[in-house]
């Protein structure tokens, strides 16, 4: 290993040649179109919110790079020659190299709707998509934001931070019900509304109309049995209908592609000494109950940590663990430990309680056969990401997390706890064999118990 050149400096990139550099002293390239220096993404829509700056965005001081000797080149790389070991980048520059791993990301999907390159229409992934999003939205009337995933929330909240109306177009009938159950789903379209957000749910873009000077000026919907088209006159238009793997530079390198870079157990391509991490793979043998294509930022920091493991010799595989994910829709957290599907398979059950006022819920996945707990989705409450965990890998039965649920509240001290609507749901479904809550509470409860098991 005599020269190491990573494609891409985000979560993935980045974390691949720190672990590289504590472990090795081979000199390490990394190469972005995108910006100078690492920054966290999540974090993009505060800046436009003014909450932080861009420097605030930085994990590391730019002097950091310096001292651990990473070299940082500032250009696109438009093809990698895997024959001969080597990236060019836009203008012709070479770069050789005896390992690569290629992080470049995702990309905004766009599906060929007529008007989707106009003035004021874009996604929001890049630090260039936050700048254009600055420019274009400076002084406009109305907004349309198009698409029912997470960035469309998190672009609807951006807008709305600056007092511009927003009209919410989701083609699901009710918010990503094809990831949520019902209940969590409803949940977040009356959050999404209570903020003043008009979410048409059931609602798809037919076309986007411009004006003379090539700006968009009107999101057309299409029409249904049930739906009137209707024309939504609009000065920005933002397209957040999901992300897709950043690889259409990889074309004709010889690299194996499909959705996605294809990789093996050790994140391996079908390319000697190539290898690739985080949103850009898509893993051939996915472990159970996890996707090819998992665009997240903690699975890009394992992979980044994975790979430079086995480059210095530790030949390490791939393990994501137990599926989580957090996130915020306006003021509602949301937090999911393990499966929690839409529609329960066969041999699963839920137990599932809501606040009467419609804004926190719990819910636990189990099986049916041994009560073993498979899943934990909390709206407006946190629990501990260790405890659930812990909990999950073990296959501990419903009854016994459910008497010990105390010990994984977030923060007993500050917020009121609710396991014991919880416990009493639970016990009047099973009049027979009734349960105590444990007085085991929050950080104390939990190393009580992880130090038990």
């Amino acid at each position: 290993m005599s020269q190491v050149v990573i494609i891409g400096n985000g979560i993935a990139g980045i974390t691949a040649a720190r672990h590289i550099r504590k472990r090795s002293d081979v000199p390490i390239t990394v190469v972005s179109a995108e910006s100078d220096h690492f920054f966290s993404r999540t974090a993009l829509m505060y800046i436009y919110m003014g909450h932080m700056t861009y420097d605030n965005t930085k994990p590391y001081e730019d002097w950091f790079w310096d001292k651990n000797r990473i070299s940082l080149v500032r250009g696109y790389v438009d093809q990698v020659d895997t024959e001969a070991k080597k990236v060019r980048l836009a203008g012709g520059r070479h770069l050789p190299y005896s390992s690569l791993i290629i992080a470049s990301g995702s990309k905004s999907n766009k599906f060929g709707w007529p008007g989707q390159d106009l003035d004021g229409v874009q996604g929001l992934y890049s630090l260039q998509d936050l700048e254009q999003m600055e420019k274009s939205t400076a002084g406009i009337e109305r907004a349309v934001v198009v698409g029912g995933g997470l960035i469309g929330v998190e672009m609807s909240e951006m807008l709305h931070s600056r007092g511009i109306p927003v009209t919410f177009l989701v083609r699901e009938t009710s918010w990503m019900n094809f990831a949520y159950p019902p209940e969590e789903s409803a949940m977040i379209n009356r959050e999404i509304r209570a903020h003043g957000i008009d979410l048409r749910l059931g609602t798809e873009i037919e076309r986007i109309e411009g004006d003379e000077r090539g700006s968009a000026r009107a999101v057309v919907t299409k029409g249904s049995e049930t739906q009137a088209s209707e024309t939504l006159p609009c000065d920005f238009v933002g397209l957040t209908v999901g992300v897709s793997p950043n690889i259409d530079f990889l074309r004709g390198s010889g690299i194996e592609l499909d959705r996605g870079v294809l990789v093996d157990d050790h994140l391996r391509t079908s390319a000697p000494d190539v290898y690739a991490a985080g949103d850009c793979v898509q893993l051939r043998n996915p472990k159970p109950g996890r996707r090819p294509i998992e665009p997240l930022w903690y699975t890009g920091r394992m992979m980044g940590e994975t790979i430079a493991r086995t480059l210095c010799g530790e030949e390490t595989a791939y393990d994501p663990g137990i599926w989580f994910n957090s996130a915020k829709f306006f003021d509602l957290e949301w937090q999911v430990y393990g499966q929690v599907p839409a529609k329960l398979g066969d041999g699963e059950k839920t137990l599932y309680w809501e606040h009467p006022d419609g804004g926190r819920a719990i819910r636990i996945v189990y099986r049916a056969e041994d009560l073993a707990v498979t899943g934990f989705q909390l709206m407006g409450i946190r629990y501990r990401h260790e405890l659930c965990q812990r909990w999950i890998a073990d296959g501990c039965p419903l009854p016994e997390v459910l008497e010990n649920l105390g010990a994984a509240n977030f923060d007993p001290e500050l917020y009121r706890q609710y396991e014991g609507e919880l416990v009493a749901l639970y016990n009047r479904q099973h009049p027979g064999a009734p349960l105590r809550l444990r007085r085991r509470r929050g950080l104390k409860g939990m190393l009580e118990l992880l130090r038990a098991s």
